[in-house]
């Protein structure tokens, strides 16, 4: 079978733990998890002329992914994240401004490879400033008017989202992946009330929008999908958590592999939380 052909779009960065650093940055996760899954996976990111750029890049070229679409800012630094794990293995997150992947630029090549995808991929945090928002939509609405598949990771960091931001970003994709902690966020920009179970709110969320399916991790409770025909729940897969960083990015890097694959929703969804919980298991989204 051909690979899945995906183009990621968005933030690379480095994150600093306590202890090391650590490569990161929910789009880059992504594209390491589907290129190791066995899907064509190009970036489309900038980083700076630094070591946590080349480093990053030779990163990424391991993991089999394209990365002749990211550039190189020679007056930025490489994005970088303070990141602190709580003792349940949850982290606080403070993320440096004025970084590379805030200055991500439009290339008409970049472009066609765009909409020869058979998917695209993105989040919310890579379009905090003007200039990386404009070329991530730019290149989502001619995904959009070529047909692509195009689903966004709601990734929310405060404060770089608001309720204008999730609208705009639902509304440029047709498949949506989400946290049950992000549930409310979602809901309230929307104006959907929360007085409903997940499944219901989500199903809401599938008829205010061109929605053709919302998928929603439960950490240790596993994951929910629900389409306009279908609701789908998969328990959680057991395992001993060392941190969460990645394994929300590698779940959807599974889900959507698997999707393009052809796989059935219960198999792909269950495959998905097993890659994820894998990844709980050691420190950092990649055991480096």
């Amino acid at each position: 079978m051909k690979a899945p052909r995906i183009i990621s779009i968005g933030e690379v960065l480095w994150d600093l733990f306590p202890d090391a650093a650590r490569f990161g940055g929910a789009p880059a996760n992504f594209s390491g998890h589907a290129a190791m899954l066995g899907a064509d996976v190009a970036l489309v990111s900038a980083v700076g002329a630094d070591e946590h750029g080349r480093s990053g890049m030779c990163i990424l070229r391991e993991f089999g992914v394209d990365i002749s679409l990211i550039q190189v800012i020679q007056d930025s630094p490489t994005g970088t994240v303070g990141v602190v794990p709580d003792r349940e293995g949850k982290v606080a997150y403070t993320i440096h401004e004025g970084s590379a992947w805030d200055r991500i630029e439009w290339n008409s090549s970049v472009e066609r490879r765009v909409t020869d995808a058979d998917a695209v991929y993105f989040g919310t945090l890579g379009q905090r400033s003007i200039v990386s928002r404009s070329t991530i939509r730019r290149y989502l609405v001619a995904a959009q008017a070529a047909g692509v598949p195009r689903i966004v990771d709601i990734n929310l960091r405060s404060p770089f989202y608001d309720r204008t931001l999730i609208c705009e970003s639902i509304r440029l994709a047709n498949m949506l992946k989400l946290s049950d902690e992000e549930l409310v966020a979602v809901c309230d920009a929307f104006d959907i009330s929360m007085d409903e179970p997940p499944g219901a709110l989500l199903r809401r969320l599938i008829e205010k929008e061109t929605l053709e399916l919302v998928v929603m991790t439960r950490g240790a409770e596993g994951a929910l999908l629900v389409t306009r025909d279908e609701v789908i729940e998969q328990l959680g897969i057991p395992t001993r958590v060392v941190d969460t960083v990645g394994a929300g990015d590698s779940f959807t890097a599974a889900f959507l592999t698997g999707l393009l694959r052809g796989e059935s929703h219960s198999r792909n969804l269950a495959q998905a939380c097993s890659v994820a919980a894998s990844v709980c298991a050691h420190a950092g989204a990649f055991a480096l």
